[in-house]
């Protein structure tokens, strides 16, 4: 593949990225034809302008938009394991911006516009289907949680608002709205624009086009140490050599302060494992995502069928990512505790992620201390969420030396200057 216009392997390219007419599809299909490289496997350079450390879709989404806005082109994006095979692939990649300060609700909603644009901007289907999003009450505090929630979402000209139990009915027929439950719903807090997203299709259209556009992808690259000299970022050192840069940028999920720790740069981060669930498939029957912030659990159904399963992050800090029964116990339980009807299904698999938690439950994004060295991490359950827009702006930040108006918010001074941006209420269970 070549990153400019025209005809590739016969093939029509639109924005730099491959575009397949029906009849070649077909000639694939009965000829058994290699297919082109979605994205290419480059000798490392000595120096690159840009060094983006994590290959999930924060980093790709990073480069896409250094590259597409700004015309930085000359970067190198470095994944230890594989496109995708962190935090980006085992999250249960559910979209909102319902969150509860205006900070983060801007932050949020902007993401939301463009993932819904994505599609065509990457020229690959990435799936989003927005669904709905409904948070629940059981008690009269988590009510006027999502009253004020509601009231924030739209100042802010986001769409949401409470609804009662009838109407809830309505919306997820399967749900039992009746007062003899050990945890009645008292209402919930109704965000049509949430949905689900295809995570796999999202890294995999950022990483074709960010390829396109000239930027290496560097897959199986470990990053071993951070250079830094007189209070500036001078080099990465990896298992694949040494590569002379300017800028790094810290891009990862699980391994955020082992990264920072290399520049010198300390996190107020912990890292806590996440467990997901998905059962088989069956006929589609939930329309909408279901969250329940006092049942600690959140479920949603895929376009194949399965019900997808997720709960709070564990109670303890570490880096495994192995499942539990205790986990498989718990989800189970509240799960039926919402839908009984739903107690036939069997239970496929179950795995786990790492969180990277900050005091405040919102993220860290922007410059540091040490000069060319920038962050996007802390990223708790919610950073899925947030890939377009945190390369959007990361890519600002980077391109004009200064982090734009919508992440300032997230500098890591603020946890000195006590400026916290507590999201807590919106994110305490993640989705």
């Amino acid at each position: 593949m070549h990153p400019t216009n025209g005809r590739v392997n016969g093939h029509h390219r639109r924005n730099g990225t491959p575009r397949y007419s029906a009849w070649s599809l077909v000639q694939h299909g009965l000829t058994g034809a290699e297919w082109s490289r979605a994205w290419r496997a480059h000798p490392m350079r000595k120096s690159y302008d840009v060094v983006i450390v994590g290959g999930g879709v924060h980093g790709l989404a990073t480069a896409y938009y250094l590259a597409t806005n700004h015309g930085i082109r000359n970067i190198a994006v470095l994944e230890k394991g594989y496109i995708g095979g962190g935090g980006s692939g085992r999250n249960t990649a559910i979209l909102r911006s319902n969150y509860l300060t205006p900070e983060g609700v801007r932050f949020y909603d902007r993401s939301i516009k463009l993932y819904e644009r994505l599609a065509a901007d990457l020229n690959f289907n990435v799936m989003f289907s927005q669904r709905g999003h409904l948070t629940l009450a059981h008690n009269d505090a988590s009510l006027r949680t999502m009253h004020w929630r509601a009231e924030v979402n739209k100042l802010q000209n986001v769409d949401s608002e409470v609804i009662g139990p009838d109407k809830i009915k309505e919306l997820v027929p399967y749900l039992d709205t009746s007062t003899t439950t050990r945890y009645p719903i008292l209402g919930a807090l109704y965000h049509p624009p949430g949905g689900i997203i295809r995570h796999d299709a999202v890294v995999w259209g950022y990483a074709r086009t960010a390829d396109a556009n000239g930027v290496h992808i560097h897959q199986k690259t470990e990053v071993t140490g951070i250079d830094v000299e007189g209070g500036r970022v001078t080099g990465v050192q990896t298992d694949q050599g040494r590569i002379a840069t300017p800028v790094v940028v810290n891009c990862t999920a699980g391994w955020a302060t082992l990264i920072s720790d290399m520049a010198g740069v300390r996190m107020p981060v912990q890292t806590f494992p996440l467990q997901a669930a998905v059962t088989e498939p069956v006929k589609p029957f939930l329309d909408t995502v279901v969250v329940s912030g006092t049942l600690h659990v959140y479920v949603s159904q895929t376009d194949r069928g399965e019900l997808v399963f997720g709960a709070s992050v564990d109670p303890f800090a570490s880096y495994s990512m192995r499942g539990s029964l205790e986990f498989t116990e718990g989800v189970a339980g509240h799960v039926l505790e919402l839908m009984p009807a739903v107690s036939k299904m069997r239970l496929l698999r179950q795995w786990a992620g790492l969180c990277d938690m900050t005091p405040d439950y919102s993220p860290i994004m922007g410059p540091t201390e040490v000069e060319g060295f920038y962050v996007d991490v802390g990223w708790g359950t919610y950073g899925f969420k947030a890939g377009p827009v945190s390369g959007e702006a990361m890519a600002d930040c980077i391109a004009n030396q200064r982090p734009p108006e919508i992440i300032s918010a997230f500098g890591i001074d603020r946890f000195l200057q006590g400026r916290l941006v507590g999201e807590k209420g919106a994110a305490a269970v993640g989705h």
